[in-house]
């Protein structure tokens, strides 16, 4: 037992010794860390180099797992004699070894609080994670990259960089695994500057060699130029944001008052229904009592005939029966004197008799029928015309500009659908005609002969735009996309087949264009152009703009699929047609 604590005592101040060694060996980082953990390595067997399992103790005083220290001493006991694998003492004979308790106690507590101490698995780096530079063994998952140090540190690597005044003044990013990419691979130093001649990161080293007569700025002021670029931009997104959700404001409330009213009419509908079927119904018994009591008076009047008829027969019948007595008599005389005393039989007609034909109700019925197909024609007529594009959703079309604006639409032109000969500005609202093929990829949507584009955006519901032409003649046209692309122009021309309508000015003159039909319309002296479109209506509106608006034409149709704005020119003779923003104020 002595020896046994003598052995604990020893581990005991092993365990000191060697964790001051290891405090000045171990990163400041990682002192955090150790200090918060037992040093469980020390308690191992020297035979498994594992931790303590069921520790016995020999009379040297040291400890081993009871498992490897007996099967060490099986092997050696056939030679004679068992010694201690750590200072070689020989025990004859083999001693009987005890388990030690207390520091098998002590083992479990240290692998209990070495289990507390290790970090979640969640800490770990996984494939997709960006792992830290200086672990060692199992990563941890980086907290920052250092783009000065090029390398991703933990929570405990990172300390240094915040508590060293030097390496405090390195920039930190959210960890990354492209910090190679920020490396110059001509010069091997940090990029730092921008080439805004080349649009490209470089290093200092680049803006004074093969960049020297570039445009070039530090990466800094090239941010902060376009934080101002972006800015403008989240503007205007906002503002197209804005102005959606007020139009889906406006979509909720058309939604309500389209619930609200088709209510009303499905309850009126059904009201004015009730109120008919109820006058037929009144009608039918109307009709049904005027029958009912022709009927009764009818066969009234044919039985009274019936027993005045049947009265006479049984008086004939007694007559007859008078006759056939006398004509039987045997006596002459008796014969004689009854034919001589009968009174004359008169030969009269039989009551006037009135037989009516089976077919006696067949003009009423066919009064009824002929109400019947009445009806059914006013029915048939009046509510065929009830659809979705007719009566139900009948909607009266703006009448301001500010009611128009209050169904803009975002414009866009899509450039795969432009003919080379055309220019689409940057933000896709300016089109212009140039001598210059431009070198557009090939596309199924880009037309090959017509001078025309096409928007990106599918229209449906009730859509509004403008746009302000410039030049020579140019079009401003609706149509749907499945026009042929391939075709000469007098076949895929906007305007000319019955799915699409173009609006075009020559010298303020305008002409529209549908299915090869030309209609000359109003002059006009505006440059600016407003279309109207109500799909579910089948409705296209032109109007001119100035200070008023002005209908020059509007087309009654039937929709069936989206129609998309376009814009046609007639020739590559400078020409320019823009989409103009809206803004909901009146001009």
């Amino acid at each position: 037992m002595f020896c046994a604590l003598v052995s604990l005592y020893d581990c005991c101040v092993g365990i000191k010794i060697a964790s001051s060694e290891a405090r000045q060996l171990t990163p400041p980082g990682e002192m955090a860390e150790r200090e918060s953990r037992p040093d469980l390595y020390i308690y191992s067997c020297s035979i498994c180099l594992d931790s303590l399992q069921e520790p016995v103790t020999t009379s040297c005083g040291h400890s081993y797992c009871r498992k490897c220290i007996g099967q060490r001493w099986d092997v050696e006991e056939e030679s004679g004699a068992c010694s201690c694998p750590q200072c070689r003492q020989s025990f004859t004979p083999r001693p009987v070894l005890v388990k030690n308790t207390m520091l098998a106690a002590l083992v479990e507590e240290l692998k209990k609080a070495e289990l507390q101490a290790a970090p979640p698995d969640h800490w770990y780096a996984g494939a997709e994670d960006v792992a830290c530079d200086v672990c060692t063994g199992r990563k941890l998952k980086a907290l920052k990259s250092c783009l000065v140090c090029l390398a991703s540190y933990c929570e405990n690597h990172l300390q240094p960089h915040r508590d060293a005044a030097p390496l405090r003044r390195h920039k930190l990013v959210e960890p990354s695994r492209d910090l190679q990419e920020n490396i110059c691979p001509r010069h091997d130093e940090v990029m730092k500057m921008f080439c805004r001649t080349d649009r490209m990161s470089i290093c200092y080293l680049c803006s004074v060699d093969e960049h020297k007569d570039h445009d070039t700025v530090t990466e800094a002021a090239e941010r902060s130029e376009r934080r101002r670029d972006l800015e403008k931009s989240r503007q205007k997104i906002q503002q197209m944001i804005k102005r959606r959700e007020e139009n889906v404001m406006a979509l909720q409330k058309e939604v309500e008052a389209v619930d609200d009213s088709a209510e009303r009419v499905v309850e009126d509908s059904k009201e004015s229904f009730s109120q008919m079927i109820h006058l037929l119904e009144q009608q039918c018994s109307e009709v049904e009592q005027q029958v009912r009591a022709t009927q009764q008076a009818e066969v009234r009047r044919v039985k009274e005939h019936q027993k005045k008829l049947e009265k006479e027969i049984a008086e004939l019948k007694r007559r007859d029966t008078e006759l056939e007595n006398i004509l039987h008599t045997p006596d002459h005389k008796e014969y004689l004197h009854k034919f001589s005393s009968l009174t004359q039989v008169e030969s009269t007609n039989p009551s006037n008799l009135e037989i009516c034909a089976p077919s006696y109700f067949q003009y009423a019925t066919a009064v009824v029928l002929e109400l019947r197909d009445k009806i059914q024609e006013v029915l048939t007529e009046k509510l065929k015309n009830i659809s979705l594009a007719g009566v139900l959703l009948h909607r009266p079309e703006p009448k301001t500009r500010f009611e128009f604006l209050k169904h803009a639409c975002d414009i866009t032109l899509d450039p795969d659908t432009a003919h080379r000969n055309l220019m689409i500005s940057e933000d896709n609202q300016v089109v212009t005609t140039i001598g210059k093929m431009q070198p557009y990829p090939d596309h199924p949507d880009r037309f090959k002969e017509c001078f025309q584009v096409l928007s990106r955006e599918a229209l449906t519901g009730r859509c509004y735009w403008e746009m302000k032409y410039k030049g020579a003649k140019a079009c401003v046209a609706v149509g749907d996309k499945k026009a042929m692309r391939a075709g000469g122009c007098s076949e895929c021309t906007l305007g000319s087949d019955d799915k699409s309508w173009a609006l075009c000015c020559v010298n303020n003159t305008f002409t529209l264009f549908h299915n090869g039909v030309q209609t000359p319309l109003p002059d006009s002296r505006s440059c600016r152009v407003g279309v109207f479109l109500d799909h579910s209506a089948g409705l296209i509106s032109f109007y001119s703009i100035t200070s008023t608006m002005v209908l020059l034409h509007r087309v009654m149709t039937t929709f069936t699929q989206p129609l998309h704005a376009g814009v046609w020119f007639h020739s590559t003779s400078l020409s320019k047609v823009e989409i103009c923003s809206h803004e909901r104020t009146e001009v």
